[in-house]
């Protein structure tokens, strides 16, 4: 059996390490490949994250980077670069209005999309929630490499962890639409100890730690699917 875990660098395994963005060795994928091994499950977990992605760059690779792959499970991991700013624009331009650099609409949009075209390759789709970030540690990171007008601008409208919320609020509203399976990774990597050592200093790219507890749920939720359990037993 095979698993595209498909997203952003939440996906590929980015984390600030000493003040520099590194790909981490253990990424979620990674370490769900090791799950499965473990239990001498047959599946090959395929890493397809992409650095700074965001769901119009997901849907532009789509067909080469999940349907040519012709897997059974593909997990849509993406939304934290959506739902994010241009944040040099912001530091220019603090007293103007600004928009996500993907507004919610088309994210939507653009999840409904690929997840229609997956179902109709013949491949099923799995959405993974909005990860859980760090608002004061990302704001400080932001405000350092920027300019201190933003936390001014953010406080403004409502901060990030409203958008972020707002985004993964209406990406679990479109899942039970959709009426396909959710993994709900936000929710598991808060349950799974201190957000200070799950999520890495920028405040929102994950720890080894972190990306550990990311897999953790998600192989969880996996193997408790009946027809998933089945095809790992007997392919």
């Amino acid at each position: 059996m095979k698993i595209v875990c498909f997203g952003d660098s939440l996906t590929r395994g980015v984390s600030l390490v000493k003040g520099r963005l590194r790909i981490l060795k253990d990424s979620y994928p990674t370490s769900l490949q090791d799950l499965f091994s473990k239990n001498k499950d047959h599946v090959n977990v395929i890493n397809k994250g992409v650095f700074n992605d965001n769901s119009d760059l997901l849907l532009e690779r789509l067909e080469k980077d999940v349907i040519h792959e012709n897997p059974d499970y593909v997990i849509v991991g993406v939304g934290g670069n959506d739902c994010n700013f241009n944040w040099e624009e912001v530091a220019k331009k603090p007293l103007e209005e600004h928009n996500a650099i993907v507004p919610l609409d088309r994210y939507l949009n653009n999840i409904k999309t690929i997840i229609g075209q997956i179902h109709q390759s013949g491949i099923t789709p799995i959405i993974s929630t909005l990860p859980p970030l760090d608002p004061v540690r990302y704001y400080k990171n932001i405000s350092e490499r920027y300019s201190p007008a933003i936390s001014h601008w953010i406080s403004q409208v409502g901060g990030i962890d409203y958008w972020h919320g707002i985004y993964n609020h209406h990406l679990n509203l479109l899942a039970e639409e959709l009426n396909i399976m959710k993994i709900d990774v936000r929710t598991g990597i808060k349950k799974a100890g201190n957000l200070v050592d799950l999520i890495s200093d920028d405040g929102i790219h994950l720890t080894a730690e972190g990306y550990k507890a990311l897999s953790t749920e998600i192989h969880q939720n996996l193997t408790q699917l009946t027809s998933l359990t089945n095809k790992i037993k007997y392919n």
